[in-house]
């Protein structure tokens, strides 16, 4: 570089040959796609916030994929390991299983309805106290549709009632 001679940069662009204007207008369009991507992605960039939400998440996501791998290599483990244990055993699992779930059963309904018990005792208390409990309206209700149909029911029976008994008489005069 240094045995070369120095030219100056007006001598350089004259000597240069001139581009086409379809040269130079690629690369105007070059330059601006380029200058505007660049500023769009700056203004889409995300932030420190956001980054180091993501790798968190990246990695929080590579552990606990790491310890589902771990968790199937063991369980694969310990059945290729204790099946043949667990198969000579069976005849004493089998029996100790059934009486556990069984008696787990009856615990867990017993509470259930012990629960259930509670509640509807709980439920017939406020309500003779007066204390309206929730649902005592549609309780209400139903109870006034009952004994209006059994009032009903006793004005038919007293009204068609004498009917029927002379009817009966017709049908068994001795009776």
């Amino acid at each position: 570089m240094a045995d070369r001679p120095h030219q100056n940069s007006a001598e350089t662009l004259s000597t240069r040959a001139p581009r086409s204007s379809h040269q130079n207008h690629s690369m105007t369009f070059s330059n601006s796609t380029t200058s505007a991507f660049l500023r769009n992605l700056k203004d889409h960039a995300p932030n420190s916030s956001q980054v180091v939400g993501l790798l968190t998440l990246l990695i929080s996501g590579s552990i606990l994929f790491l310890l589902a791998g771990l968790t199937v290599t063991a369980t694969v483990l310990g059945f290729i390991f204790f099946t043949p244990l667990i198969l000579f055993t069976s005849p004493i699992w089998f029996p100790i299983g059934a009486f556990l779930f069984v008696v787990t059963a009856g615990f867990v309904s017993l509470c259930g309805f012990g629960v259930a018990l509670v509640a509807g005792l709980s439920w017939i208390y406020r309500y003779f106290r007066g204390m309206q409990p929730p649902g005592s309206e549609r309780f209400d209700y139903a109870r006034s549709r009952i004994y209006d149909t059994a009032s009903h029911v006793k004005d038919y029976a007293t009204q068609y009632g004498g009917y029927l008994q002379s009817k009966v008489k017709d049908a068994a005069p001795g009776a």
